[in-house]
């Protein structure tokens, strides 16, 4: 037992000694490598953190390399925060950490994360500086840093409590629930709203809507080729509770939410329109697009595509889809739902279905049959019509409630996603207007393709 223990002790002495023995060079000569040359970091919003960027310098000479010094050169007034091997660069010595050891064929990893203050512009401005590797030989190294930074209205559960109008040339970012309360009307022109994550809007009252943007408020990238913004799930979406009534949505994008536009049951009827939406896309959501209960609802022009519940779902209620498309392409699950399902109970209540009136529209998707209609209560209404539309699902014998439409199969020799200009699987891009091989030519919202009034789901 003693043998091996001195054996073990022999042995890592002899290691130790070694260790030791390394030598530091003060040759100029010798020098770090970077796993890059630059870090760029996406745009940020001032005072939000960004995310957390890093790189690695590494020891390729024969001998250890000595840091005196690493610092940034414009000190602590761009923000940057910066960990190197697990030091932080100490603002009350000039953002500057000293005395650190790479040895032969070693490495350390640097971390760089930023916070930039406000600028006071309504675009997004510069922000550089450099990382300065002060080596004992007298040699210096410079790593770029550069990102963008956006000031930004920041809103953290705001209360609307009497008629409001945003319009803001800055965006408008959201944390928590953007509550209307209700008997009051908020009016957003010509803004984008930021929502962060779980974020949305609580509706009691009435929205009114033209020229906005709503999405998620990560401008980073979680691949090289992925944006945040072409991933589903980013922010809550809108629900209009029962007392919301005249909400009127025009050239509004609202992009990828979880559930993205729910209207909750209330009483049915022709004076009490509860939600006008045209020329307005809802895309990416990863829960339902746009979910109807018991409501008066219009959809004019207006692009639904890609949810992993269902693109459009209605619970009873009075419906018109007019000129629309509706497309089924969600690209993270295999068991997504359907463009369209209508119906006329949910959870043992009826819901029933005074008219869907669908006309001018494509429905379509990967699925063999993406429209379901199920008459779930024999004693509540069930009406719907369906007229000069592409529809993908079975032919079916019936003018009393069918006329004029085109049955889409999987045989057809432009079918699904081949109607459209691109739906790119793998960087996750999408343009639905139509291709001019296309059948459905003067359907659904994009009947020109060279219009510049419809929304883009793709704004950047």
């Amino acid at each position: 037992m003693m043998k091996r223990i001195f054996f073990f002790i022999c042995i890592l002495s002899s290691l130790l000694s070694c260790y030791d023995d390394d030598s530091f060079t003060t040759d100029p000569s010798a020098r770090l490598t970077f796993s890059t040359d630059t870090v760029r970091m996406d745009t940020v919003f001032t005072t939000i953190g960004s995310s957390t960027y890093s790189f690695w310098a590494f020891n390729y000479s024969g001998d250890g390399i000595r840091i005196s010094r690493v610092f940034l050169r414009k000190g602590s007034q761009n923000g940057f925060r910066v960990n190197v091997d697990g030091s932080f660069l100490d603002n009350s010595i000039g953002s500057s950490v000293s005395d650190l050891e790479v040895r032969k064929g070693d490495s350390i990893r640097v971390f760089v994360e930023l916070t930039a203050p406000v600028n006071m512009q309504d675009v997004a401005q510069k922000i550089e500086d450099d990382l300065v590797f002060q080596l004992e030989s007298g040699v210096e190294q410079d790593m770029h840093l550069t990102s963008y930074a956006w000031d930004a209205q920041l809103l953290r559960n705001p209360v609307i409590q009497n008629d409001t109008v945003i319009e803001s040339t800055r965006p408008i970012l959201i944390y928590g629930q953007l509550k209307v309360n209700e008997g009051v009307t908020l009016t957003i022109k010509n803004t984008t709203l930021f929502f962060h994550d779980k974020a949305g809007m609580s509706i009691y009252g009435t929205l009114l809507t033209d020229s906005v943007l709503m999405r998620g408020d990560r401008l980073d990238h979680m691949f090289d080729y992925l944006p945040y913004d072409r991933v589903s799930g980013q922010w809550g979406g809108l629900r209009f509770y029962e007392s919301s009534t005249g909400n009127i949505l025009i050239n509004t994008v609202i992009r990828s939410g979880t559930n993205a536009v729910r209207c909750d049951s209330s009483q049915l009827s022709p004076d009490n329109q509860r939600l006008y939406m045209e020329r307005c896309v809802v895309h990416n959501s990863m829960g339902y697009g746009v979910q109807l209960r018991n409501s008066y609802v219009s959809l004019v022009d207006c692009q639904v595509s890609n949810s992993e519940g269902d693109c459009v779902s209605i619970y009873g209620g009075a419906v018109n889809l007019s000129g629309c498309t509706i497309a089924q392409f969600y690209p993270f699950v295999a068991n997504r739902g359907v463009a369209l399902r209508f119906t006329n109970a949910l959870n043992g209540y009826q819901y029933p279905l005074e008219l869907l009136d669908c006309r001018n529209s494509i429905i379509t998707g990967y699925a063999d049959d993406e429209i379901m209609g199920t008459q779930a209560d024999e004693d509540a209404n069930f009406n719907y019509w369906f007229e000069n539309s592409l529809l993908r699902t079975p032919k079916i014998d019936d003018e009393e409630h069918f006329k004029d439409i085109i049955w889409e199969t999987p045989a057809d020799i432009i079918q699904g996603k081949l109607h459209f200009v691109n739906i790119d699987e793998t960087n996750f891009i999408y343009d639905f207007h139509l291709v001019k091989a296309s059948p459905a030519q003067g359907l659904g919202c994009y009947r020109q393709s060279d219009s510049d009034e419809s929304p883009s789901e793709n704004d950047e």
